[in-house]
């Protein structure tokens, strides 16, 4: 089936859902900055609201820094303790594709070792 000249298959959606999930990541950095530009504008200390506002070409670049410093600081952090690997082990094993393989594997393996 076509739409607008384009194959509509389980192909097709499934390269959309790839290219929304490629996406996804660079809107959460987009996402990042403009809570980062939030948190500065809504201070409501008024020496430090004049502050920023008087010198807004400084400071506000100067936070970016700070918050993409304290950024890589966590992802470090979660780097060494190995959350993401834990992470992506969790999913390998709830993935029934990934089990499938994986008991293929076993059974080529002992296959092999018959042989020897």
């Amino acid at each position: 089936m076509k739409f607008f000249g384009i194959k509509m298959d389980k192909r097709t959606f499934i390269r959309w859902k790839i290219y929304v999930d490629r996406a996804r990541m660079y809107i959460g950095y987009i996402s990042f900055v403009m809570i980062a530009f939030m948190f500065l504008n809504d201070l409501k200390d008024e020496t430090i609201r004049n502050f920023l506002d008087e010198n807004k070409w400084i400071t506000y670049p100067v936070m970016m820094v700070f918050f993409v410093v304290f950024s890589l600081i966590l992802g470090r952090f979660d780097t060494k303790l190995g959350l993401r690997k834990e992470e992506m082990r969790n999913a390998a094993v709830e993935n029934p594709v990934t089990m499938e393989m994986l008991e293929h594997l076993r059974d080529i393996k002992a296959k092999l070792n018959e042989r020897e």
